[in-house]
């Protein structure tokens, strides 16, 4: 048993408290901060999210904030996505590339007006790489950390919940749009998003004063429907096929291996960081490819701490990226991500901490 020793470069979120009140267990790190991963119950966790409703502490989804007369020229810059029709509450799900076109990170990016736009990002210190192309390209705009912090309400009875506290005009919310409101003096936006695939909202809370509060109203909210507190969960997220980027990519990782083509247009500007090695990639076509992974044996293996080599026919093809005990598939998943020359339905062996598991691929999602 161990502990995290206290640090100011560790810090802990608005909800912290609240997380501790409602009987946390373990934290991992993330964007410099803590960010609850359990509290006791796998299983419960990951039934009440696929049948019910949680409530999560990710406030560590931390916003950069572009503001100023050039902070559409840089969030453009950044992604390479068209964002020329994204309007004033809306959301768009973009990548950001090195110049290489390796995925450095898939933020939401939110425009709350036309000179102001969050990008909420994944665990990177993306801040410093937008204030160094803002600079480089020497641009007028403000990049700051704002003082924002999602609270994530997830599952098929989230709509319902988060009705009940802000109005009915939530349920007309499409996919990634926002609004900015107030519930009992406490500023919010409400988008409808989250890191499931089960259905949901996120709170982006902005007082970081008021985080206990904000929990607390959603928890009262939620009683009717039996609401707990939870965490992006990682067997919900493998079943889903959702990627974990800095989990399952690496430093040569481009979109195209990870099932993002279809929020790359390679059309943009020659500005935005990183599009023409993406067109080069499109033209020479990617090398890998992620695909799930089903591994024989009806005990769950312990989850890993890092990469697996993936073999076919005695070759490694690969690398299975993560692993977990799928309790609606009753079998031990993972995703690959493996030669574009390897196909669902494929035998594979993985060789896990020394031993060899034998699997098959398949294609994701698992559900």
């Amino acid at each position: 048993m161990f502990t995290i020793s206290p640090s100011v470069r560790v810090r802990p979120s608005p909800y912290f408290e609240a997380t501790v009140a409602a009987g946390v267990k373990s934290f991992t790190t993330y964007n410099h901060m803590m960010m609850p991963t359990g509290y006791g119950d796998p299983e419960a966790e990951y039934w009440r999210l696929i049948n019910g409703v949680s409530q999560w502490d990710v406030a560590v989804e931390r916003q950069v904030q572009l503001l100023g007369p050039d902070a559409s020229r840089l969030a453009q810059m950044l992604a390479a996505r068209d964002l020329e029709k994204c309007v004033t509450g809306q959301g768009r799900y973009v990548a950001l590339c090195d110049h290489s076109g390796t995925l450095i990170n898939d933020p939401i990016l939110l425009k709350l007006a036309d000179d102001r736009f969050w990008l909420s990002i994944a665990d990177a210190d993306i801040i410093f790489w937008a204030r160094a192309i803002a600079a480089e390209r020497r641009l007028n705009v403000s990049i700051t950390e704002p003082d924002v912090s999602p609270m994530a309400v997830q599952g098929p009875m989230a709509e319902d919940v988060v009705a009940s506290v802000f109005g009915d005009w939530v349920r007309e919310l499409k996919y990634f749009w926002f609004r900015e409101t107030s519930i009992k003096g406490i500023p919010v936006a409400v988008a409808r998003s989250g890191w499931s695939k089960q259905g949901g909202f996120e709170l982006y809370l902005m007082d970081g004063t008021r985080g206990t509060n904000l929990w607390d109203i959603v928890r009262e909210a939620g009683r009717p429907w039996d609401i707990g507190p939870g965490n992006p969960n990682h067997c919900e997220r493998i079943e889903s096929g959702l990627v974990n980027v800095g989990g399952d990519t690496d430093d040569s990782t481009n979109p195209f291996e990870v099932g993002m083509a279809r929020f790359i247009d390679l059309n943009i500007g020659d500005d935005v960081i990183g599009i023409e090695a993406l067109r080069r990639i499109t033209a020479a076509g990617p090398r890998r490819h992620l695909i799930g992974i089903v591994l024989e044996g009806k005990q769950p293996l312990p989850l890993p701490s890092q990469w697996s080599p993936v073999l076919r026919d005695g070759k490694r093809v690969g690398d299975m990226t993560n692993c977990v005990w799928s309790y609606r598939l009753n079998a031990n998943i993972g995703f690959g991500l493996v030669s574009i020359e390897t196909v669902a339905g494929d035998e594979i062996v993985v060789l896990k901490e020394g031993t060899h598991v034998a699997g098959r691929l398949r294609e994701l999602p698992f559900c």
